[in-house]
């Protein structure tokens, strides 16, 4: 209903559901405002005063994270404690843990007894806000830290240094995420400006990331992502699934296309003469894939780089589905990563790709595959290969 016919309703004026709406509070002719002030009705004066024993209403009922109980849930404990229900069954109830109705029982009870709105009361006092930083007055924590960025030395560093130079200390102590609170957020009441210009990253405000679910699509052609790779592929249980990937020469002018079996470690090499758009990229991999008998050709996990953009098309040509990988996750196609590892050795990084034509990758790709591998049991990839061959 509208403020004033509430007003009404409860037999007050206006101005004061007003001010019971902002936390405003009357005492002594003078008015009290959450943040601490108070102003005196006869002299006029406006002065600072520290925080009652009550917490305003506006605190008590103030809406917050859902991890944090409502006073709502709070009645709904003590009615279920004086039914004598279990703390598992109260949990239940809430959709809680029965340890956080414990924590709350045990640490809001009085005497024994449980009673909702003195423990929301006492809640809301316990996480008075706002609190002052801990970087925002003088003092020897400010001071080392401030040092130690002059020295440009990280946050994290900082922090960690805070430990074992003051071990029992409890005051010099402060997170990573307070620095940088203290230097982007707070500047003017915390740590001097100037001291920003000690951050490696040269950066005076944060840069924003977005989360997994704000990121904009990469390719055009939607991905379909590990996370919906049949089961059968992780445990390598199944032959035929490949993991692939690009090494690149100097300048990132040149590459070679990596195909790894994950069940036999299998290697086989791609020629890209000239670049690796998408489009190059495809039509490398497509007679690559095509080499292979049908039952040899299930899948096919790459990175989110963006030579598969192509990735429908050569799905459509072979009948390969291709599985992108998480970002930054090259330990989701790891097999293909320790190839492109022992790759190297032939293909020494900084140098330019290009020089090796068709006949060099094979060659290449038949010494890997003609080690022992201790994860085969000291057979070679083409020892495996060649018995999947003949027994099907």
């Amino acid at each position: 209903m509208r403020q004033r016919e509430a007003a009404a309703r409860v037999g007050v004026h206006e101005r004061t559901a007003r001010d019971w709406d902002r936390g405003i509070r009357k005492s002594n002719g003078a008015r009290l405002y959450p943040d601490g002030r108070r102003i005196d009705y006869t002299t006029g004066m406006t002065c600072t005063v520290t925080a009652t024993s009550a917490p305003s209403l506006a605190a008590v009922e103030a809406a917050l994270h859902p991890r944090f109980l409502t006073v709502t849930e709070r009645e709904s404990i003590a009615d279920m404690r004086r039914a004598g229900r279990s703390l598992r069954a109260i949990g239940r109830a809430l959709g809680r843990p029965a340890s956080t109705i414990k924590r709350e029982i045990d640490a809001r009870a009085v005497d024994g007894v449980y009673r909702p709105h003195q423990a929301q009361r006492a809640w809301a006092k316990s996480r008075s806000r706002p609190k002052d930083s801990k970087l925002a007055q003088d003092g020897p924590l400010r001071a080392f830290v401030a040092d130690r960025l002059r020295e440009q030395w990280s946050p994290e560093q900082i922090c960690h240094a805070l430990v074992i130079e003051f071990p029992d200390d409890e005051s010099m102590r402060v997170s990573p995420e307070t620095i940088y609170q203290a230097i982007y957020v707070q500047a003017r009441g915390g740590l001097r400006r100037e001291v920003t210009d000690a951050l490696r990253t040269g950066r005076t405000r944060r840069k924003p990331h977005r989360g997994p679910h704000q990121r904009t699509s990469r390719f055009v052609e939607e991905m379909v992502m590990i996370s919906e790779r049949p089961a059968e592929v992780e445990d390598r249980a199944v032959p035929g699934h490949w993991e692939g990937d690009l090494i690149v020469g100097t300048g990132n002018a040149s590459a070679i296309v990596t195909l790894v079996e994950r069940s036999t470690r299998y290697v086989m090499l791609g020629h890209l003469p000239g670049g690796h758009t998408a489009e190059e990229v495809r039509d490398v991999l497509v007679p690559l894939i095509q080499t292979l008998p049908a039952h040899l050709r299930g899948s096919l996990t790459w990175d989110q780089g963006s030579e598969m953009a192509a990735h429908k098309q050569f799905t459509v040509a072979t009948g390969v589905p291709v599985y992108f990988c998480d970002p930054h996750s090259p330990w989701q196609r790891g097999s293909n990563e320790n190839t492109n590892g022992l790759l190297r050795q032939y293909f020494p990084k900084s140098t330019d790709l290009s020089v090796h034509g068709p006949e060099d990758l094979e060659h290449v790709a038949q010494k890997l595959n003609g080690r022992p591998r201790k994860t085969l049991g000291w057979k070679t990839p083409a020892e495996r290969l060649r018995d999947l061959l003949t027994t099907t």
